[in-house]
Formats: structure tokens, C-alpha cells, sequence
């Protein structure tokens, strides 16, 4: 498939508006469903993020095959601070078509369309961003792409676990959907699969060790660029966050957090006692919970494959790799290097003629990993 022309194709047609999308001289249709989150105040989040209705109500794109009868599914995961799903149509595309799947895009809280509009605005933006680097003084990797997510992050760390908490939950309430036959484009099954990039692959080995309502006993995971414990991670970037938001989440959950987890609370509680809040814990750093972490680990280490990239800044492969192979599969991450400029936030750029071929070529090869993995 020629990466480079599909993504502009998709790009093109793709409408989070339009209840169904044909792509053309395809036998794959984009539906966009509707989903509303069961999560409320009293289920840990703030009362100020209960009240973004972008995330409460929202639809997500599933790539379903027209013709074909599959009992495939698989969930892909996206990465930190994405405002758009343009990045990922191929992605999904490529994984439908080649395994026979229905493919699932499913967003963050607070992430491309579960965020205000607002967020994703430049000229709105950049006033924010001027008004922080005032208050602030000047701040490394500052842009206006990262600000919305730097301004919440820096005011409360804890939003960094309470999204993923609400995206956990919401996702166990789609594949129980799933597994109950009660999806309106799905038909009734319980083999899941997943693809997770970035952050989404933090969050899916999160889903995968505390396997909620044991939805993913038989599930695979496949990683691209990512797989890491967070301690191993370097979040700040123009396209993620900025440097003051970095350094506040990560002295907080490596120095702070553990020390809030005292008294009684519903978020106490389910962090203490949930296979999914020791998941999370247990994911920070190497030494926490390494032996709870290390034994999940091995019990998966033939439902786990993560692909790393030389260059990545972000997660680099060597946090991936001390991670993975805990699980005692020496062959669980593997590690290249496209003969292209790209970095963790842009593996597949789009370039012109002579470049566009070499990108074409990695996005074939990186997803017919993947497809081998997962099918």
C-alpha cells in the first residue's frame, strides 16, 4: 500500500460528522459511533473535567469490513496530546484490510475530539502560551500545540492517572459491549486485539495486566514506539508538553504520589486494591513493584510485542527493552532505524517523491509486523 498517497486519500474523505464514510474502490467503511462516559466527580475525576462535555459524550471512528464476516477486533491506541485522527487513518486502514478486522480508534479522555475545540485552536492558543511563558519566565519546548495539555498537567499531575483511569473504564465498557453482542456495527465477540502507540501503550499494558472483567485473557498487544515504564520516558516536546509540565508530573509520581496513597478514598482505595491502580504503580518505575509487575509480565510474554526506533527521544528503546524483558522473551522488542529523518512524534512524515518512497516502504514493513503479530 502506498502510504504517502492513502493518507492523503483518507484525509481527503474522513469526517468525525459523517455517520458513515465509504472509502472509495475499498471494501472497508469508516463508522463514527456515538459513546458517552459513565464516569463521574465521585468516580475520582475533578469537578471541573466532569463538566468538559467533549468528553463525556463523543463518537469514535471503527474501519469494518463491508462484505466479510470477521470476529476480529482490534483496539488502536493513540499518543499523548493528539488533537486529530488524521495521523492514525492509515494506521487503521492498513490493519483492517490486512487482518480482517474491525478496527477501533478509540480516544483518550480529553483527547482529539473529547477536548474543546478550543484546544486545538492556534490563534487561541498562542495567547495561553504567551500568557504562561510571562507568568512562568521562559519555558523549554514551549509551543502553542502543547499548551492546553502543559497549563492542565502543571496545575494537577494527577490528571495524567485520572485519564487513563476514565479511558480504562470507558474502554471496558466498549469491549463488554462487544462480548454482549449489543455493539450497533460489531457483531458479538470476544477476540480482541490491540495496536498502541506512545502513551496508548502505557495505558494498554496497564488494561493488559489488570485485565478488567478478564476481557483480554487471550488478547495480543502489539507496541510501536513505546512499552517503557514511566520513569524511562522523556515527555517533553513542543508536540506533547512543555518542560515545566514534564518536570511537575514526573517529580510527582516518582517522589510525591506514593505518599498521597494514605486514609480512605474511593481513589486510595482503588489504587491499593484494583488489579488495574497496582498495574499503574507498579508501571512508574523499575523498582516499584518489580516483582508484581515482573511475574504479569512473563504470564504475558507471548501476548506482547513491542517495536522500538533507534532515534526516538521520547521512549527510547532502552527503556522499552529494560522493561519487556523482564518477561524473560529475549526477542519481545525489537529495534530499527528508518533510513529517513523521523522522530517519536512523526514516524512516517509525509515528504516528497524521492523521500515519500522511503516512508512508504518503513509504514509497509512497521504494519506488516504488526499484521503478522496480531492476525
Amino acid at each position: 500500500m502506498e502510504y504517502t498517497k492513502t493518507y492523503s486519500d483518507l484525509k481527503s474523505i474522513f469526517n468525525i460528522k459523517e455517520r458513515i464514510i465509504q472509502i472509495p474502490d475499498s471494501e472497508i467503511d469508516i463508522y463514527n459511533i456515538d459513546f458517552r462516559s459513565d464516569i463521574s466527580p465521585d468516580d475520582l475525576l475533578s469537578e471541573n473535567d466532569s463538566s468538559i462535555a467533549e468528553n463525556r459524550s463523543f463518537v469514535y471512528p471503527v474501519f469494518a469490513p463491508r462484505y466479510l464476516k470477521s470476529d476480529r477486533v482490534i483496539l488502536l491506541l493513540h499518543g499523548l496530546n493528539e488533537r486529530s485522527w488524521v495521523k492514525y487513518l492509515v494506521w487503521a486502514y492498513y490493519l483492517a484490510r490486512q487482518t480482517n478486522s474491525f478496527v477501533i480508534l478509540f480516544p483518550i479522555a480529553f483527547h482529539i475530539n473529547r477536548s474543546p475545540a478550543v484546544w486545538s485552536d492556534p490563534r487561541a492558543m498562542i495567547n495561553f502560551m504567551k500568557e504562561r511563558n510571562a507568568s512562568i519566565g521562559d519555558i523549554s519546548r514551549s509551543s502553542f500545540a502543547n499548551i492546553a495539555l502543559s497549563n492542565r498537567l502543571t496545575e494537577d499531575p494527577m490528571r495524567f492517572f485520572k485519564s487513563g483511569y476514565e479511558t480504562t473504564s470507558d474502554i471496558t465498557k466498549l469491549l463488554s459491549s462487544v462480548k454482549n453482542g449489543e455493539h450497533e456495527v460489531i457483531p458479538k465477540t470476544e477476540n480482541f486485539n490491540i495496536f498502541a502507540y506512545s502513551i496508548g501503550a502505557f495505558l494498554a499494558e496497564i488494561m493488559m495486566m489488570g485485565n478488567p472483567q478478564n476481557l483480554l485473557s487471550n488478547s495480543k498487544l502489539f507496541i510501536f514506539c513505546g512499552g517503557s515504564v514511566f520513569s524511562n520516558m522523556q515527555g517533553s516536546s513542543k508536540l506533547i508538553m512543555d518542560s515545566i509540565a514534564f518536570n511537575r508530573v514526573y517529580n510527582y509520581f516518582l517522589y510525591d504520589f506514593e505518599k498521597t496513597l494514605t486514609g480512605k478514598s474511593p481513589l486510595v482505595e482503588f489504587l491499593h486494591t484494583s488489579p488495574i491502580g497496582m498495574a499503574f504503580r507498579s508501571m512508574i518505575d523499575l523498582e516499584r513493584f518489580k516483582t508484581f509487575r515482573e511475574n504479569i509480565l512473563r504470564n504475558l510474554k507471548d501476548q506482547i510485542h513491542s517495536l522500538s526506533l533507534l532515534k526516538d527521544s521520547v521512549i527510547p528503546s532502552k527503556g522499552v527493552i529494560s522493561t519487556l524483558r523482564a518477561s524473560g522473551k529475549k526477542d519481545v522488542v525489537d529495534i530499527w532505524d528508518f533510513s529517513y529523518e523521523y522522530s517519536h512524534e512523526n514516524p512516517f512524515p509525509i515528504l516528497d517523491k524521492t523521500l515519500s518512497e522511503k516512508v512508504d516502504y518503513w509504514f509497509e514493513k512497521v504494519f506488516a509486523e504488526a499484521t503478522l503479530f496480531l492476525a
